[in-house]
């Protein structure tokens, strides 16, 4: 057999002299971005503070809730702590700041992060409760909270949004798209959603950055809530380019729902594969794939 470890040597050669370009993709400083490894671990341990007694940790011991919940919340806010503290170089207002002071800025972030738990439960609370009343598959719901894809994208993003709430660059994002690998919902962690959101099945499912979705609404597989478009990407950051979806919405399999201005008005009904780009009236019923929208 052919020594191929000259062969091995010139690749590996090539290789490194590419890397000394000035592109984005030559970047090769290990530690400057966080570890996503570590941020998908973080997720489950969350998902054990906001499940404490449906998900146990690896090495599940039988301390009292107290010292239990204290060794969990120490084990995540120190790591935490550590990919926030790398993630703020992203930021520009931390980028050139002192390593000292980017791990004080991390940490008042991690604590009051911990201090919007019982908020993040408390809106997941009702969303268990929509899957509840919405699914008549779900016969329980300890079923909803070990089983269902649309219930674990959903606390995984109420989590990232107040990360995102709190300016953390890149950990938020990295939560959200872990979901959508597992799940096959992509809901962006700038999104703002209300209690009692259903999400039945789940794949297919896109909610935009700029969205807001009200209370008691309900998602079919296949939607997208989305941007018009993506020309002049630069200057429509910050901009309102998702729709907003008022209270009571019921958003039916396939249905594209598009652009900053639309307006899906309470109580309304969209029907499979709609098209929708312009504002629909409170308690309206959109059954053809148009976009000039036939309504009830």
């Amino acid at each position: 057999m052919k020594d191929t470890n000259k062969d091995i040597k010139k690749i590996v050669d090539k290789i490194l002299k590419d890397y000394q370009g000035d592109r984005d993709i030559d970047h090769i400083e290990l530690f400057d971005q966080p570890d996503t490894k570590m941020v998908q671990e973080m997720i489950g341990k969350l998902l054990t503070i906001v499940f404490p007694g449906f998900f146990r940790e690896q090495h599940y011991r039988f301390y009292n809730m107290d010292s239990r919940l204290t060794v969990l919340i120490e084990d995540v806010m120190f790591n935490l702590n550590k990919q926030i503290a790398v993630a703020l170089l992203q930021r520009e207002d931390m980028k050139d700041a002192s390593e000292d002071a980017r791990a004080e800025e991390a940490q008042k972030i991690s604590l009051e992060f911990f201090n919007r738990i019982p908020k993040v439960r408390e809106y997941v609370d009702t969303d268990v409760e929509a899957f509840e009343e919405g699914d008549p598959a779900a016969y329980n719901k300890n079923e909803i909270i070990l089983s269902y894809p649309g219930l674990y994208a959903i606390t995984v993003y109420r989590l990232a949004h107040e990360l995102q709430q709190l300016r953390v660059p890149l950990i938020p994002r990295i939560m959200t798209e872990y979901a959508h690998s597992k799940t096959g919902i992509d809901i962006n962690p700038g999104a703002t959603i209300g209690k009692y959101f259903f999400i039945d099945h789940g794949t297919g499912i896109v909610v935009g950055e700029t969205t807001i979705i009200g209370d008691r609404v309900k998602v079919y597989q296949g939607v997208t809530i989305g941007a018009l478009s993506t020309r002049d990407v630069i200057g429509l950051k910050g901009e309102k380019r998702h729709p907003t979806i008022e209270d009571d919405v019921t958003i039916y399999s396939g249905a594209s729902i598009l652009g900053g201005e639309t307006v899906i008005g309470k109580g309304s009904v969209i029907g499979s594969n709609a098209f929708i780009t312009e504002p629909i009236p409170a308690g309206s019923k959109v059954k053809m794939m148009s976009n000039k929208n036939s309504e009830d």
